[in-house]
């Protein structure tokens, strides 16, 4: 099992599946995690119970580890907000199908990546 290594703060995952009998377990296997949040329901807005959760505990310092962008919210304007609230906080944002890191570190790539 690989073990989600952080230098200061906690490696936190955001899982989402879109209905009740979808398994969630999936989506971030392997990976040992300090704590899970887990929503089943439709990513159409971030009206969601367990990302709000999340965002409110992640620290400075911490890593948020997610499947895929889909499944953090299913429209640019929700992600880029919801990455950009998170590392102007100081948390790293890792997506794991895409292999993609955003940090407080504002770049022209980063965000190229993100929109696209």
């Amino acid at each position: 099992m690989a073990v989600a290594t952080t230098r200061n703060g906690k490696a936190i995952g955001y899982v989402r599946v879109s209905s009740e009998d979808q398994n969630p377990e999936r989506q971030l296997i392997g990976l040992s995690l300090d704590k899970i949040f887990t929503d089943k329901v439709s990513g159409k807005d971030v009206n969601r119970p367990q990302l709000q959760a999340a965002r409110e505990y992640l620290r400075e310092g911490d890593r948020l580890f997610v499947h895929s962008l889909d499944r953090l919210a299913r429209n640019l304007i929700d992600l880029k907000t919801i990455v950009t609230e998170l590392t102007g906080r100081g948390v790293v944002v890792m997506f794991l199908k895409e292999h993609l890191e955003f940090t407080s570190s504002e770049d022209a790539m980063s965000n190229l990546l993100l929109s696209v």
